[in-house]
């Protein structure tokens, strides 16, 4: 089986995030660039694949050269080749196009996604994908087995979970729990070290074209002042409930 995982290059959620050229682009200066967590649930899992049932296991990003130390925590991971698609990723049909070509030309089984990238969340290029590449389709995927070329999965939905039987090729939104998070992998000073010797395979890209663009990014609003009340002081609760809050 050929697995192909994509990978978001995405900030961590720690580092500050500004914007320049007047709130329209992106300040990359200072931020920790990481594994989209989606994306890092659905690598362990394909991991597991390779172990138990001998798959291949690649990795994917849109991306420029920035991108390359993420593809290689990927490969330090465990995966065996990392492609790196030599474009700016502007939007998710863009994206799409250009996984799909990658999908086509490595006849992959399987593709596994995060459902969403946690800087955009978005949460289309998964669907997307899995059209263009005339595959079947599962997202909020929670579990994933595969025995031969038939596929069991187990998806959140509102209020519950849906188990679904389908069949390869077939492409997954994951997301958390398709594997534990203690089951997720740090990279040794062994991985790192063959990562080194793996091949990271530049490919240009196929021209897809953008539908969508960016107008401009603003930050929330900043909280509001939280006035303090003694635990005791009953009557003066009452009252900010009451005339400045509103709510009774």
């Amino acid at each position: 089986m050929k697995i192909l995982v994509c990978i978001s290059h995405v900030p961590d959620t720690t580092s500050k995030i500004n914007f320049t050229d007047g709130d329209t682009k992106f300040d990359t200066n200072g931020v920790q660039f990481v594994i989209n967590p989606n994306d890092e649930f659905g690598l362990t899992r394909a991991m597991w694949f390779k172990e138990k049932q001998g798959a291949s296991v690649d990795v994917v990003n849109v991306g420029g050269p920035e991108t390359e130390p993420t593809l290689r925590k990927a490969l330090a991971i465990g995966a065996d080749t990392a492609i790196r698609v030599n474009a700016e990723a502007k939007d998710g049909y863009q994206v799409a196009k250009e996984l799909a070509k990658v999908v086509k030309d490595g006849g992959y089984d399987l593709v596994i996604a995060g459902r969403e990238s946690i800087d955009y969340n978005g949460a289309m290029v998964p669907g997307m994908l899995a059209e263009m590449v005339d595959a079947n389709f599962v997202t909020n995927c929670i579990s994933l087995e595969v025995d031969g070329t038939n596929a069991k999965a187990v998806r959140e939905i509102d209020g519950g979970k849906e188990s679904v039987s389908t069949t390869l090729p077939l492409v997954i939104g994951g997301q958390k729990g398709l594997v534990e998070e203690s089951d997720l992998r740090i990279p040794n000073m062994r991985g790192i070290m063959m990562a080194r010797k793996k091949p990271l395979n530049v490919v240009e890209p196929n021209g897809a074209s953008t539908e969508t663009g960016t107008v401009k990014f603003e930050k929330p609003a900043p909280k509001g002042e939280v006035t303090l009340v003694a635990p005791d002081n009953l009557d003066e609760l009452v009252n900010l409930l009451h005339n400045e809050a509103k709510v009774i």
